[in-house]
C-alpha cells in the first residue's frame, strides 16, 4: 500500500490494520493508494469518472453541478470512490467520520481484489491514470488546432454513441476461452458465450447488397468506425479516446452488483473481525443498513450482491472463484433459486402458497432481473452490413422483450449517421411489429422493414463509401 505523506496518522494506521486483515483473509490486489480530499473535490473527480483529470467537456460540468447540489441539500453523499488502476486510486472524503473511513477502507480492498482478478476486468487498460491523462493533452491540442466548437460538437455525437462497442471484445481475442469451473455451471457458461458472440453471421439482410467485409458483423461498432469511417485526423483521434474510454468503463456495468457484493461482503467481514471497537458496532450496523437497504420495488446492487455472497457461502461456493469468473448476469444466472427469492423478498415458507397466488414466480422473477442487465442494461446493437450501392450501414437490435426508445435510439444514430457520413438504418421490433430507423441527412424515420431501404438509386461514390471528410 502507498501511504501520502499528508494522511493523517489515525487513517494511516487504521489503512495499514485493515490491509493487513485484508490479506489474511484472503484478498490479492494492486497496490492501493488513499487520497483524503473535501467533499467538493470528491464530487468534481466523481464527475470526471474518477479521475483528477479529463478533456474539456461541457457534460463533467453538469454532472459535477448534479453530484454538488445532491450534497448540498443533503440528497446523495458520496462515502467511497475507487478507479481500477495499477495502483489503485481511492478517495476518502475528509468530512466522514472514522468509523465511516474504516468501512470505506474496507470497501476499496474489496473493490481492488475484485478489479485485480475477475476476468471482465482482464483486458482493462490497468494504468488508465496515465492514460486520461494523455487523452486530456491531445483533446486540448486539437482544440488548440481546429477550435473548441468543432471539438465539442464532434464529442457530443461520439459520446452518444459510447455504448455501441463489444464490452465481451477481450473473449473474442483469446486465444484460449475460459472453460466451465466448478463456481459457474454448464448453463451458466453457455448463457456467457451466447451474450459475448454476434449473432447474425449467417442470416440474411433484407433488402440490401451487402459489401464482402472481413470486419463484418460486429458488435464493435465504434471499432468499426475508427477503421472505416472517412473521418479526418483530428475526428479519428476523438474517436479513439472515445472508443478507448467506453471500453475501460464497460466492465463495471457488466460486474456492478457482483462487484459492490463482493466489497460489502468484505468490509462486513474485515470490520466484525475485530477492527471495529465496541463503541463502534451499532454506528457500523447504521452505516452499512444504509448503504445496503432499499425501497419496494428498488434494486439496491449493494444489497443484491452482499445477499449473492452470502447465499454463496451458506451453498458452500469457492468464493474466490466466484468473484474471478462472473459477471452480474452468470452470478444471478448461477445462483438464483426458489430458495433465494424468498429469502431475498422476505417472503416465509408459510407464506408461499399465499405469494403465489398473489403472482409471485421466481422463475419469471429472475428472468426479468436477468433481462435488465444483460448487455450491461444497454439495448445490444449489432453493425450486420454496409450496403454496395450507397454505403448505408445497417443495423440490427435484438430485442429482448423490450422495445427502443425511440426518441433517443433515433437522436443515436443521427449522430451515427453523421459520424458515418452517410445514411444508416437499424432493425428493430416496435410492438411486436418488425421495423427499420433510418437517419440520413440530419432527420430520421420509422419505416415498415419491407420498404426499400436507403435510397439505392444514388451511384456509389467510389469502393470506400462513403467519401472521406476533408480536415
Amino acid at each position: 500500500m502507498r501511504l501520502r505523506h499528508d494522511l493523517p496518522t489515525a487513517l494511516k494506521y487504521h489503512a495499514l490494520v485493515i490491509e493487513k486483515a485484508a490479506a489474511e483473509s484472503g484478498l490479492d490486489h494492486f497496490d492501493v493508494c488513499f487520497e483524503l480530499l473535501d467533499a467538493r473535490d470528491v464530487n468534481g473527480v466523481a464527475a470526471y469518472g474518477g479521475f483528477p483529470v479529463r478533456y474539456p467537456s461541457w457534460r463533467f460540468g453538469m454532472d459535477f453541478e448534479r453530484l454538488q447540489k445532491g450534497y448540498d441539500w443533503g440528497l446523495s453523499k458520496i462515502y467511497e470512490l475507487v478507479i481500477n488502476n495499477d495502483p489503485t486510486i481511492a478517495y476518502l472524503v475528509r468530512s466522514n467520520s472514522l468509523l465511516e473511513q474504516k468501512l470505506v477502507m474496507a470497501h476499496v480492498f474489496g473493490h481492488a481484489d475484485f478489479f485485480k482478478h475477475n476476468a471482465c476486468f482482464a483486458g482493462t487498460d490497468r494504468h488508465m491514470l496515465d492514460t486520461m491523462g494523455r487523452h486530456s493533452t491531445q483533446v486540448r491540442r486539437i482544440i488548440d488546432s481546429v477550435g473548441l466548437e468543432k471539438v465539442e460538437r464532434s464529442l457530443d455525437r461520439l459520446l452518444s454513441l459510447d455504448g455501441l462497442i463489444d464490452p465481451y471484445l477481450h473473449r473474442h481475442t483469446q486465444a484460449a476461452r475460459p472453460k466451465p469451473r466448478p463456481a459457474m455451471s454448464e448453463r451458466s457458461f453457455q448463457l456467457l458465450e451466447q451474450m459475448s458472440e454476434p449473432l447474425t453471421r449467417d442470416k440474411p439482410v433484407a433488402e440490401l447488397l451487402p459489401v464482402p467485409d472481413a470486419d463484418l458483423p460486429t458488435l464493435d461498432i465504434l471499432g468499426y468506425l475508427e477503421k472505416h469511417a472517412p473521418l479526418s485526423q483530428w475526428e479519428r483521434e476523438l474517436l479513439r479516446i472515445v472508443r478507448a474510454e467506453a471500453y475501460y468503463f464497460a466492465p463495471q456495468r457488466l460486474t456492478k452488483i457482483a462487484n459492490e457484493g463482493w466489497a460489502c461482503y468484505w468490509h462486513s467481514k474485515i470490520l466484525t473481525g475485530g477492527i471495529l471497537e465496541p463503541s463502534e458496532v451499532i454506528d457500523f450496523a447504521d452505516v452499512h443498513s444504509g448503504a445496503t437497504s432499499a425501497a419496494p420495488g428498488q434494486l439496491n446492487p449493494y444489497r443484491l450482491g452482499l445477499r449473492l455472497m452470502r447465499y454463496a457461502e451458506s451453498k458452500g461456493h469457492d468464493l474466490f472463484l466466484l468473484r474471478s469468473v462472473h459477471s452480474d448476469v452468470s452470478l444471478i444466472d448461477e445462483l438464483v433459486d426458489e430458495q433465494f427469492v424468498l429469502e431475498y423478498l422476505g417472503i416465509r415458507r408459510r407464506d408461499l402458497q399465499a405469494a403465489r397466488q398473489a403472482g409471485l414466480d421466481w422463475v419469471k422473477w429472475k428472468e426479468k432481473l436477468l433481462g435488465d442487465l444483460a448487455w450491461g442494461g444497454l439495448p445490444k446493437i449489432e453493425l450486420i452490413a454496409r450496403d454496395a450501392h450507397t454505403g448505408c450501414l445497417r443495423l440490427r437490435h435484438h430485442h429482448d422483450g423490450r422495445d427502443l426508445q425511440l426518441a433517443q435510439a433515433g437522436e443515436t444514430i443521427k449522430n451515427l449517421a453523421a459520424v458515418w457520413g452517410g445514411p444508416v438504418e437499424i432493425e428493430t421490433l416496435v410492438e411486436s411489429s418488425p421495423r427499420i430507423l433510418r437517419a440520413a441527412d440530419g432527420q430520421f424515420e420509422l419505416v415498415d422493414l419491407d420498404e426499400p431501404p436507403c435510397d439505392t438509386q444514388t451511384p456509389p461514390a467510389g469502393p470506400d463509401l462513403p467519401a472521406a471528410r476533408a480536415s
